[in-house]
């Protein structure tokens, strides 16, 4: 299918000529000048790009790589789009197989570009930014004391990464802090382990899920078998599924994560340009937890994935979603393959809509209970994360009711015991009254 429109693209003046000229009567010919015009406007620009490039390549005070000269102009083209879709280089894209593949080097840490530089979508769990302290918020100004300003995301994240054990420098600038703060991470092999979990009492099964890698589906399955082990079935009132500050990945395991939980139904649809480009994908697999009750919980960090799960859950009432509203990550990248050494393009060609029709760009996913966490004070002011519709050039909410959300609260508490929302869905899990107005959840025998 991909090729098929890549080749389209490619011959598109000539295709559309093709076929209005088989057109009716004479429309044809005006037609056929309209597209001509149209060709000689395009080519008389790309005309303009190529003397700009031989006057750089001319004289420019120092000889200029062409290669550098392209992938520029290819990156300032791409990102002038939207905040998402972007052209890798053979080497950025290899990188980015490794790491969705669930294990790379560098320092553990989620990230996008904002005004120019670094933004922290999430640390990873057990990494060198998470240890380091790094919040989702911060903006990252400085690596190895070169500014970020002026570099490509792909760039940036290339001079993070580098030989394990050797250091980096970072300057972060955080919300609520007066000056710059001074970061030195060692830089480790990291290896993603998407999925976490613990039992709570003797009776609920506690589930993390901080990413959407190719390991992410049979870590979770894994999970749940473990726990039924662990509690008898007439014992297990529900599960709770953390996916707070998950920045989201692979849209298939998205797909069969929430296919785990649905016996049936449709997870999410993609619309793209043209409507006959719409996408559905349904649960398979059936449901592993047996009809149990389920909890999510959500917030300001939950984007992409994590906001797919979270919408097919709610929609299909199978779950509760207790939190904060999601980022409203919801587009579509689609990485094309620019053939052997010209690297890929990750292109954004559709938006992500729940199986109700609700559109997740620039709104996110609203939790049914919202719990806002207590925040340290070293946290205060930086607490909130600013959501997709911050992103300078995002896509607006196509068919969506009401205006654009900002992101919302993103602080979990390190402890368990400070974790109110947490709290809250073992409360809902037990039979606790939380809020009035939330859907009821399956009943569940509740053990003496």
């Amino acid at each position: 299918m991909r090729k098929n429109i890549l080749f389209l693209l490619g011959s598109v003046t000539g295709a559309c000529l093709t076929l209005l000229v088989t057109g009716p009567g004479g429309e044809h010919w005006i037609t056929r000048a309209k597209a001509a015009a149209n060709a000689a406007d395009t080519y008389s620009q790309l005309n303009l790009f190529g003397e700009v490039f031989e006057r750089v390549r001319a004289d420019y005070v120092e000889k200029p790589s062409d290669t550098s000269l392209v992938e520029g102009a290819i990156n300032g083209m791409v990102t002038s789009l939207d905040p998402h879709s972007r052209y890798m280089n053979d080497k950025s894209w290899r990188e980015m197989q490794e790491t969705t593949s669930g294990e790379f080097g560098g320092l553990g840490i989620e990230v996008t570009m904002e005004e120019g530089l670094v933004k922290v979508v999430a640390p990873i769990d057990d990494t060198p930014a998470s240890k380091a302290g790094l919040l989702s918020g911060d903006l990252i100004s400085q690596i190895d004391d070169e500014q970020v300003r002026g570099l490509s995301l792909e760039q940036a994240v290339n001079k993070m990464k580098g030989a394990v054990n050797t250091k980096t420098r970072l300057k972060i600038i955080r919300k609520g802090k007066d000056t710059p703060i001074d970061v030195t991470l060692t830089r480790e092999i990291i290896k993603v382990k998407p999925v976490r979990y613990h039992t709570e009492g003797g009776a609920i099964g506690y589930i993390r899920v901080t990413s959407f890698n190719e390991q992410t589906t049979d870590g979770l399955r894994k999970a749940i078998a473990d726990i039924q082990k662990e509690i008898p079935q007439d014992k297990l009132v529900g599960y709770v599924m953390d996916l707070r500050n998950n920045p989201g990945g692979l849209l298939d395991q998205a797909v069969s994560v929430s296919s785990t939980f649905m016996p049936r139904g449709e997870v999410v649809s993609t619309r793209g340009r043209n409507p006959e480009e719409t996408q559905r994908f349904t649960a398979r697999g059936g449901d592993l937890i047996k009809g149990k009750p389920l909890v999510v919980l959500i917030n300001g960090g939950s984007a992409s994935a994590s906001e797919i799960v979270a919408g097919a859950l709610h929609d299909h009432k199978r779950a509760t979603l207790i939190g904060t509203r999601s980022f409203g990550k919801g587009s579509v990248q689609t990485i094309i393959p620019l053939g052997a050494g010209n690297g890929a393009l990750a292109l954004t060609t559709a938006r992500y809509f729940t199986p109700s029709g609700h559109s997740i760009q620039a709104l996110g996913i609203k939790p049914d209970i919202e719990i806002l966490q207590e925040v340290p004070d070293e946290f205060k002011g930086r607490a909130d994360m600013s959501g997709e519709v911050t992103l300078r050039g995002h896509l607006s909410a196509e068919g969506a009711e009401g205006a654009e959300q900002s992101g919302s609260q993103s602080y979990v508490p390190p402890d368990e015991k400070d974790d109110k929302a947490l709290a809250a869905a073992y409360n809902q899990l037990r039979g606790v009254v939380v809020n009035a107005d939330v859907r009821p959840q399956p009943k569940a025998a509740v053990p003496n």
